[in-house]
């Protein structure tokens, strides 16, 4: 699996711990090896501008996710040959992140590793608009999180 990670901060975090809970999160979710995706940690300027844009929400949120492929109908197989999946892209702006877990009384590295899932499971056409829908996708996060070794917060 191919997993790129951009920080673009001004206090840049350890990239390998987000990169190795992605691969897990992907090989979960049994994604194809070929699979790529794109992981970028912005500020809070960023991070406003691309939820005006896309969520048509004022401020900064705490991870936003843009699939490339529609995977809502579940996750397509990849012959050998075939162009890799091109899962999307993941944003999570940090500052607002520490905020949360600091607000939850919960570790900054746990709400990390959840932001990263989280988005993620995104991707792959999850959501929690509707509670059923919220519940399914809080346990799925539990049940990979703690492969790593992890509590959802």
């Amino acid at each position: 699996m191919d997993i790129t990670l951009a920080d673009e901060c001004e206090d840049p975090l350890p990239s390998e711990p987000l990169v190795e809970l992605a691969r897990v999160a992907m090989q979960a979710e049994d994604l194809p090896a070929s699979t790529q995706l794109s992981i970028t940690l912005v500020g809070d300027a960023q991070m406003s501008k691309l939820n005006a844009e896309y969520m048509e929400k004022s401020g900064p949120t705490d991870v936003l996710s843009f699939p490339i492929e529609d995977l809502s109908g579940g996750v397509r197989t990849v012959s050998p040959g075939e162009p890799p999946l091109l899962l999307g892209d993941i944003v999570i702006c940090p500052s607002v992140v520490r905020a949360n877990a600091a607000s939850a009384a919960v570790a900054f590295e746990d709400e990390m590793a959840l932001m990263v899932v989280h988005g993620v499971l995104h991707l792959l056409g999850r959501d929690h608009v509707i509670d059923a829908e919220a519940e399914a996708m809080e346990q799925r996060e539990r049940e990979i999180l703690a492969l790593m070794g992890r509590n959802r917060p």
